[in-house]
């Protein structure tokens, strides 16, 4: 068992990379999506990617939680519960939504990801295994609840954005179009935007290390990713709202 100040260190490096990664996705788009490239290697099934490269949290925090039984409470149910809500969709219901046939990802991407989230698995598991230690009135912390407000707010606004997206073209379309309705009116991502509100809440009514940290890649990998997205869009589209931002209203 590693004690909890080798696990923060290992925390504290993992949050540096992260900061290093979120330069350099500001520099360099990530192949993946509208923007993948084949120059980046071989191509698989971008929904078959999607259950490869999301599946491994899963599993691995499930490892921790179910070899660790006798040390989980409510409270940490109830973290570990929203937590694999989240995942349980993007794993399995998401990809199968999607309208993207004959689309694909680069496996460096897919690698890359599995690794980011081999790592999350760890530290959140990590922590609920050997050193979460919640008061039985959490529920009523502050904390808790404004936490709770935040991830139920942005998951929905997460799940309303990817609903508008899916549904923009048929199954059998391939072309883009500019999103014109609910948030998507003030930034061009309004799905990676409720996501980052989501694990905002999520880090709160937590209020850990591995939650933060998660909290700080999932900022590193979302706002890159938007700021692309929206230059894409600008480039594509000469029609495309000036007023717009990329991830948050009237801010980026």
């Amino acid at each position: 068992m590693l004690s909890y100040t080798t696990y923060q260190y290992i925390l504290y490096a993992w949050i540096a990379i992260g900061l290093i990664t979120f330069l350099l996705l500001l520099r360099i788009t990530a192949p993946y999506g509208r923007h993948t490239t084949s120059s980046w290697g071989p191509l698989i099934n971008n929904k078959l990617a999607w259950v490869i490269m999301e599946a491994p949290v899963l599993l691995v925090l499930l490892y921790f939680v179910f070899t660790s039984l006798d040390k989980q409470t409510a409270v940490t149910w109830a973290m570990i519960g929203l937590f694999c809500f989240h995942y349980v969709n993007r794993v399995f219901i998401f990809p199968l939504r999607l309208h993207t046939r004959g689309k694909g990802m680069p496996i460096v991407i897919v690698a890359s990801a599995i690794f980011f989230n081999l790592m999350n698995g760890f530290s959140l598991g990590y922590y609920f295994k050997y050193f979460a230690d919640y008061p039985a009135d959490w529920f009523t912390d502050p904390r808790f609840i404004i936490g709770i407000i935040l991830f139920a707010g942005g998951l929905i606004l997460n799940w309303k954005a990817d609903d508008v997206l899916i549904h923009l073209r048929k199954p059998n379309e391939t072309h883009y179009v500019i999103p014109q309705s609910k948030l998507f009116k003030y930034i061009s991502c309004p799905n990676l935007f409720g996501e980052l509100i989501e694990w905002l809440g999520f880090a709160i009514l937590c209020w850990n290390l591995p939650a933060f940290t998660f909290l700080i890649w999932t900022a590193a990998n979302l706002i890159p990713r938007a700021i692309s997205h929206h230059r894409w869009y600008k480039e594509k589209f000469n029609n495309y709202p000036a007023e717009r931002k990329a991830i948050i209203p009237f801010v980026v």
